[in-house]
């Protein structure tokens, strides 16, 4: 007897399909029937970051999607939205890992880093600091909901990080509002932007412009903002020496600055290189002095805080920022007074002690730990205990562009397919099989009975249809999304939560809609 594979993946991102996808490419044909996968996610909505983490002026990062629409269509996959997998499951809404043990053969967490890292020396106040994460999930209406940044108070906003998502803000706030009627952009967020009265961006870095995580095409896109301009560079800063192409060319486009002449546009922004934030203070304001800094500022604003800022050297060898001193020894700091303070300084796996992958979590590297092929543990490969692996930056950690996540999937994928076929008929193993389809009374294929009282009408449990959805759910979102739109050539008019329960209830027969 051939043991079966069932697969659990936990997490609706990009690595969640790319692993899903693979597998269903590689399943020998002479077991067509043996193979079933099936994706968790938290959240109503497939395809995690590439919905609500790629930015809306950016679509064809979304392409994507037509890989996992394919995956979606295999008889042998099926997704599940609204189901959160706990380490406990102490709640109606959430669905235990013990449950998701008893009726899979493997499981694979795809949860990636969904926590942000908060810069050490500045409080962790969300009133004072705002994570990027809240701008970026604010302006792809994830269901969270964040509360919308205070454009209409913040003529300047210093931005602390160097990477992607630091300029993906940067442009969202400096955009030219019309001009983003076309992207996926939700209408109220465009109504904010176009109430925005942003005129500067500070993107601040404690290391040099060697040492910059953003992407040179993150930066052209930067420099060729309409009427937004770079304040110009200090000769000195660039006065370094690049050790590679992607550096020279980081050099070439700062030495080039912006297409737009700075003095001659409506908004403007910085590159704060070897400044590391140490605190935020109040400032006693004068309102007849808007721009007490001139060194550091060029536009007219209304501060609410002045940023502190450690000035910073960079050692050649280990690439480490460290404080800067003058002659008699005394550290070289300065001031930035600012409206608006967002951190963009990566992201890291829920810590909480409730993640589904608790017991695996490194503490030093907020990620899970994992072995080759993504495996967790490689002592039971040849029981009939659950194969559990770790996919995406849930394994490695908040790194990396799509191309790297689909890599690391496919390499799962691989590890997960020569460990089933590794595993021997052995009679533990058709034990565990028959086990499988005898928790309950539903085919071995199905998933757990939790996640079908949640789709089922008749369901007298709390967990009634419309809370849980399905792949074909989301595709009728999806076009009906696309179908709103009120601006020609615009990508989508998003729905959230509400909405899109709402609109599912009338689409399903005898569908109940569950208040939240």
């Amino acid at each position: 007897m051939t043991r079966p594979l069932k697969l659990a993946i936990i997490g609706g991102g990009p690595s969640g399909f790319y692993l899903a996808s693979r597998l269903l490419s590689l399943f020998p044909p002479s077991h067509p029937d043996l193979l079933r996968i099936h994706i968790f996610d938290r959240l109503w909505a497939p395809h995690g970051l590439v919905r609500y983490g790629v930015a809306p002026d950016h679509p064809e990062v979304k392409n994507c999607t037509h890989k996992f629409d394919s995956a979606a269509s295999d008889p042998r996959f099926q997704f599940f939205g609204n189901v959160n997998v706990t380490s406990t499951g102490d709640s109606n809404q959430s669905l235990s890992l013990n449950s998701l043990k008893k009726h899979y053969t493997h499981l694979v967490f795809a949860t990636g880093c969904t926590e942000s890292n908060m810069h050490p020396s500045l409080p962790r106040d969300k009133g004072i600091i705002v994570p990027a994460l809240d701008i970026v999930h604010w302006y792809t209406r994830h269901p969270s909901n964040p509360s919308p940044p205070p454009l209409r108070s913040a003529q300047h906003v210093s931005i602390i990080g160097m990477g992607n998502v630091s300029l993906d803000v940067a442009r969202m706030l400096l955009y030219p509002p019309s001009m983003l009627d076309k992207y996926d952009v939700p209408s109220h967020v465009l109504a904010a932007l176009k109430e925005s009265q942003v005129k500067h961006v500070s993107v601040i870095g404690r290391r040099g412009p060697l040492e910059a995580a953003f992407t040179t095409k993150e930066l052209r896109e930067m420099m060729s903002l309409p009427d937004v301009a770079l304040r110009p560079l200090d000769e000195s800063v660039l006065d370094v020496q690049a050790r590679t192409r992607q550096q020279s060319r980081t050099l070439d486009l700062l030495k080039k600055g912006s297409k737009a002449s700075f003095g001659t546009t409506s908004k403007t922004w910085s590159l704060e290189f070897y400044r590391n934030p140490i605190g935020v203070t109040l400032p006693n304001h004068n309102p007849s002095n808007p721009n007490p800094n001139p060194e550091t500022e060029t536009d007219s604003f209304s501060p609410s805080y002045s940023l502190s800022l450690s000035h910073t050297t960079v050692d050649p060898i280990t690439r480490r920022a460290s404080p800067s001193f003058n002659p008699q020894g005394v550290p070289l700091t300065s001031t930035l007074p600012t409206s608006l303070i967002i951190t963009a300084t990566g992201f890291h796996a829920d810590p909480a002690p409730s993640a589904p992958y608790a017991p695996w979590y490194d503490p030093d590297q907020r990620h899970i730990s994992t072995l080759p092929g993504g495996r967790v543990s490689t002592s039971n490969l040849d029981s009939a205990e659950p194969k559990i692996y770790a996919s995406g930056w849930a394994a490695t950690g908040a790194k990396g562009v799509l191309a790297s996540t689909m890599m690391d999937a496919y390499s799962v994928a691989e590890a997960i397919l020569e460990d089933w076929m590794n595993l021997s008929s052995s009679s533990s193993s058709e034990a565990h099989s028959a086990s499988i389809s005898s928790v309950s009374s539903t085919p071995w294929d199905a998933p757990p009975p939790e996640v079908l009282e949640g789709l089922s009408s008749s369901s007298s449990s709390s967990l009634k249809e419309v809370d849980k959805t399905t792949y074909e759910d989301w595709l009728a979102v999806d076009a009906e999304e696309r179908r709103r739109t009120s601006v020609q050539g615009k990508e989508r008019e998003r729905m959230d939560w509400d909405e899109a329960r709402r609109f599912l209830a009338e689409k399903r027969p005898h569908a109940a809609v569950v208040e939240s």
